[in-house]
């Protein structure tokens, strides 16, 4: 292969439709359509009426595009001081990252050993030690998993008829599988889906498996149970958010703990010199907790899928006829917007797809989350969307984020620095600043990869779950887009189940605008104590909501269209206010995940209360202005090519 071509296939690891084909394609329209004007060029405006006969600009934007500024003086500057800046920001920060470092005592015992000559490891922060230590044996189940899945569907052979068959097919085409070969697909991958989901939660959970059961059979009859339906959502949000304040008071419901109370709650002595056969059982029980004993950590993710099946089967009560077929929708190529909003079959929302949707393996533990609608479409049909050229170089980006993060761990120790107790007044305001800001970036990383590994285990599955992470944590400038990027899923699924049904948002006069604001916090503060219950979050999410106030502001005073005898002017004033915004963003972000209210305090000090500090700042501001105008160009440079990602 020339050179030429190995750059090509390289660089195409970073595409966006590498990360996401949900980018390259406009929600309406089915992925089918995507590859078919693909291979066929000149059918384009008779599959996809109304877009650009360009396949990769079907959702181009029709703002006027300015040219692209990459080779122009002024970006030519911008190269030269964004060399300096990076090159600035890894010196500082690993300054302080050295064995020579005065304080290295104090946090030398959390480092490990590393891969890299002469560097140690910190992998102090115990999600990602734990992610690390058991990648091997998950990267063994990504393969094991499916095979299984192709044994079981080899073995697996349903009648080709349902007994219940499903309603809303199209009538079968050439390439298409007839209604009754996706029932028959439906039904087994659920059936696998349903009974690896039992094996998985024992190996995984011990005999709280059977707590989690219990907790998702109450859920499921809220739903199905013959509750009055206008009850329906109001008795799923309050059993689901009393689960996970119970989760987190009760710590799991011991076993232990419940012997204790049925046994007439004896003292703790008495138990301890003649404990009761019932108590013994409980210790015992509690001691096979399998290899994640304490399971209540990340049932806040399956607490969303939870609401998901309840509120799309109490939706689909009334949405009968909004069936594919009613729509004159090809059901096996349908888009996601139709995906996710047409409901699925009465029949199909079964306690078997039900389990096997909530515990689906390769999502179970962080996901990136899909609703149940849109998990029984793709069952019934593979998404086009999965291509094995797509699915390995997403692996291969997979892997360079794991290396990058490895890399950056062997030469900045931020995180035993900040376990050992920093005394940050010991810092300058540059080195306090950048082990923040690569703080965040480890922060960023850690979530990262766990989110790519599950969504790339589902990918091979043949599930297409959204991806979580758009961009990289340094390409934020707006703090609405950034939390679109950020955990994206999870994203989507406030907007349908919370933000939608509270009315949305919008800031036409006062009274919208007020009732929007209250709309914001009750939306954060739900994110806030799904996360968890802190009352960093909780501020966290509230400084969001305030930090979306400016923005918002901005917006209507200095609307786009005023300007646009003025791009140049227009563009510097919006740079302006994004360093504004980045600033109040990772502010927001320390006081959530990383350093808190008082390690903020402390840093806020060092930087405004001394004249080196101030320096620093006007030179940090310098460096966001910069680094700014490069992400708008990017936005640009993929409006010119009709991606928009709104981010």
């Amino acid at each position: 292969m020339a050179l030429g071509g190995v750059l090509s296939q390289l660089g195409s690891i970073y595409d966006v439709d590498t990360l996401d084909t949900r980018f390259t394609t406009p929600p309406g329209l089915s992925y089918k359509a995507v590859i078919d004007a693909r291979s066929d060029k000149r059918s384009d405006d008779a599959l996809i009426p109304n877009t650009n006969t360009n396949p990769d600009k079907l959702d181009g934007s029709k703002r006027p595009q300015s040219p692209p500024r990459w080779r122009t003086p002024e970006f030519y500057l911008y190269y030269l001081l964004l060399s300096f800046i990076i090159t600035s920001m890894f010196w500082v920060a690993g300054g302080v990252s050295q064995p020579s470092d005065v304080r290295y005592y104090k946090f030398e015992r959390y480092l490990s050993p590393g891969w890299i000559p002469g560097r140690k490891i910190d992998i102090s922060d115990a999600q990602y030690f734990t992610f690390r230590k058991n990648l091997p044996y998950m990267g063994l189940l990504l393969v094991f998993h499916p095979l299984l899945r192709r044994v079981w569907e080899a073995v697996y052979s349903p009648a080709a008829a349902s007994s219940s068959p499903s309603r809303g097919h199209a009538p079968s085409r050439q390439g298409t599988p007839t209604p009754e070969a996706a029932d028959a697909r439906l039904r087994r991958r659920t059936s696998f889906d349903y009974a690896f989901a039992i094996v998985y939660l024992v190996a995984l959970h011990g005999f709280s498996a059977a707590k989690i059961l219990l907790i998702l059979f109450a859920n499921f009859k809220i739903a199905t149970g013959g509750l009055p339906r206008k009850y329906i959502p109001a008795a799923t949000w309050a059993f689901n958010i009393c689960t996970l304040f119970a989760n987190e008071v009760c710590h799991g419901y011991k076993f232990r703990s419940i012997a204790l109370f049925f046994s007439g709650g004896a003292a703790a002595g008495d138990l301890v010199s003649d404990p009761s056969s019932l108590v013994r059982l409980g210790d015992w029980l509690d001691g096979h907790g399998g290899l994640m004993p304490r399971w209540q950590i990340l049932f806040n993710i399956t607490v969303l899928r939870l609401v998901s099946f309840n509120l799309d089967y109490y939706w689909s009560l009334n949405s009968r006829a909004a069936s594919p077929m009613e729509k004159q929708l090809d059901p096996a190529n349908l888009s996601e917007r139709d995906r996710v909003s047409i409901p699925a079959a009465p029949g199909d929302f079964c306690f078997r797809n039900y389990v096997g949707y909530v515990i689906y393996a390769p999502l179970y533990l962080t996901g990136p989350i899909i609703t149940f609608n849109d998990y029984i479409s793709q069952q019934r049909y593979r998404p086009a969307s999965i291509e094995t050229p797509r699915t390995v170089r997403y692996g291969v980006r997979f892997l360079l984020v794991l290396l990058c993060m490895e890399v950056v761990l062997h030469y900045v120790w931020v995180g035993a620095i900040s376990k050992a107790g920093a005394d940050w007044s010991s810092y300058t305001p540059a080195q306090t600043s950048m082990l923040s800001f690569f703080n965040l970036h480890i922060i960023w990383l850690k979530l990262l990869l766990p989110w790519r590994f599950f969504r790339l285990w589902a990918l091979v599955d043949g599930i297409d779950p959204p991806e979580n992470m758009l961009r990289c944590v340094s390409d934020n400038y707006s703090t609405l887009s950034f939390w679109r990027a950020w955990h994206r899923s999870y994203y989507r699924w406030l907007l349908r189940y919370i933000y939608i049904p509270l009315g949305g948002a919008g800031f036409r006069s006062w009274r919208d605008s007020a009732r929007s604001v209250v709309t914001y916090l009750m939306v954060f503060t739900f994110v806030a104590m799904w996360h968890d219950i802190k009352l960093n979050l909780l501020i966290w999410g509230w400084l969001i909501v305030f930090f979306f106030l400016p923005e918002i502001a901005a917006t209507y005073l200095f609307p786009r269209r005023q300007w646009e005898a003025r791009p140049t002017a227009y563009r510097m004033l919006c740079c302006a206010g994004a360093v504004a915004n980045v600033l109040m963003m990772i502010s927001a972000n320390l006081v959530g995940f990383a350093v808190g209210i008082d390690g903020l305090q402390s840093i806020l000090r060092g930087i405004l209360y001394e004249y080196s500090g101030l320096l620093f700042l006007v030179t940090a501001c310098g460096a966001l202005f910069v680094g700014i105008q490069v992400m708008f160009e990017i936005r640009e440079s993929e409006l010119r090519r009709g991606i928009v990602m709104k981010c």
